[in-house]
């Protein structure tokens, strides 16, 4: 019996030779098409600054040659008759090493996310990096929660089922023990994921007015217009309804005027026009209506709305006093007058 023909394991040496070279070949070949790929594209990214580029170029470093090895092995596996227990334990250590590379996969995601997400936050002055960056560790930590549990249930004679009861009577007793800090903490995570607001938001909650300061992991801290800081849990803050000043695109002005009632007809049906007049004649300002909206008790009343085109606070309450005081000044040319309240008190005397 020659060497080539001689029988290990149930197979001839020719074929366990014929298996290596293959397993060989192809590892080569597979680490040779990861470096040229890998080359391409950042060659790619380069030029195109894209994202996607960027995160193919992570995906594929991220890739393990163990992961390589593993394929070569398989694929050798091929020229081989292999006795079912060693075939069995081949396709196991075959199947984990593909279960861990996945996780490694979505890690990868996971960071190429966060670091986005963290790049765009400080290009916009935003501060809330911190938060992002435990968002991607959680995110991290339930992926390889779910890679140890799937190894564990694919290793023979390993009872994945009673290991999940007992972690999961530990995971209620331990979130009954910390349920506020948790719903604290899940808080902060959507706050990251929805931005309801963001650092530097001048918002208002309840009866409170501030702009944010800090968003941290339990709560959040505003500083009102009086100075003082006011720290809300992140939890209740969810809960409650906040008015997001910084989201507006334009502020809507309404405004009365009591007009008195000597004035003559002619007068109260160019005072919508005389006002209008005001309101077109200053920038950044949208006129919308102007009505005789009501007869009050003591006074002629003339509603009036405008959009301010901006969401500068201090723009709008300049482009509210000249409006005024254009109006102030028109009427009084016209010898319109604003009335206000009074009581006429009639005596009579009795001889």
């Amino acid at each position: 019996m020659s060497f080539w023909t001689s029988v290990f394991w149930g197979n001839p040496t020719r074929q366990w030779v014929a298996g290596l070279i293959a397993a060989a070949v192809s590892f080569g070949v597979l680490m040779l098409v990861k470096r040229l790929v890998i080359k391409h594209i950042k060659r790619a990214a380069e030029k195109s600054q894209s994202d996607v580029a960027d995160f193919l170029v992570r995906l594929f470093e991220q890739t393990k040659d163990l992961f390589f090895l593993a394929l070569s092995l398989y694929i050798g596996m091929q020229y081989l008759i292999l006795v079912d227990n060693i075939s069995r334990t081949a396709r196991v250590i075959i199947l984990l090493i593909l279960i861990l590379q996945a996780g490694f996969w979505a890690s990868s995601l996971v960071s190429f996310w966060v670091n986005r997400e963290v790049k765009k936050s400080l290009d916009n002055g935003r501060r809330d990096s911190n938060t992002l960056s435990v968002l991607g560790l959680v995110m991290k930590g339930v992926i390889w929660a779910v890679v140890i549990v799937l190894v564990l249930d694919n290793i023979p004679g390993v009872k994945v089922d009673t290991l999940i009861a007992s972690l999961g009577i530990t995971g209620i007793a331990v979130g009954l023990a910390v349920q506020n800090i948790l719903g604290d903490l899940f808080a902060s995570l959507s706050i990251a994921l929805d931005k309801p607001f963001v650092i530097g938001d001048s918002i208002v909650v309840d009866d409170l007015t501030g702009t944010i300061e800090k968003i941290g992991l339990k709560s959040t801290r505003v500083r009102s217009l009086s100075g003082e800081q006011i720290i809300f849990s992140n939890s209740d803050l969810l809960k409650s309804r906040i008015r997001n000043y910084q989201r507006m695109q334009r502020r809507r002005v309404a405004f009365m005027l009591n007009v008195d009632y000597n004035t003559p007809p002619d007068q109260l049906d160019r005072i919508p026009d005389m006002i209008r007049e005001c309101v077109d004649g200053v920038e950044d300002v949208t006129f919308a209506r102007s009505h005789l909206a009501a007869l009050g008790e003591f006074a002629i009343q003339f509603e009036t709305v405008y959009w301010v085109e901006s969401d500068d606070y201090v723009l709008f309450m300049d482009v509210k006093q000249r409006i005024l005081r254009g109006v102030l000044a028109r009427f009084q040319t016209e010898g319109i007058r604003l009335s206000f309240p009074t009581q006429t008190l009639h005596t009579h005397l009795h001889s």
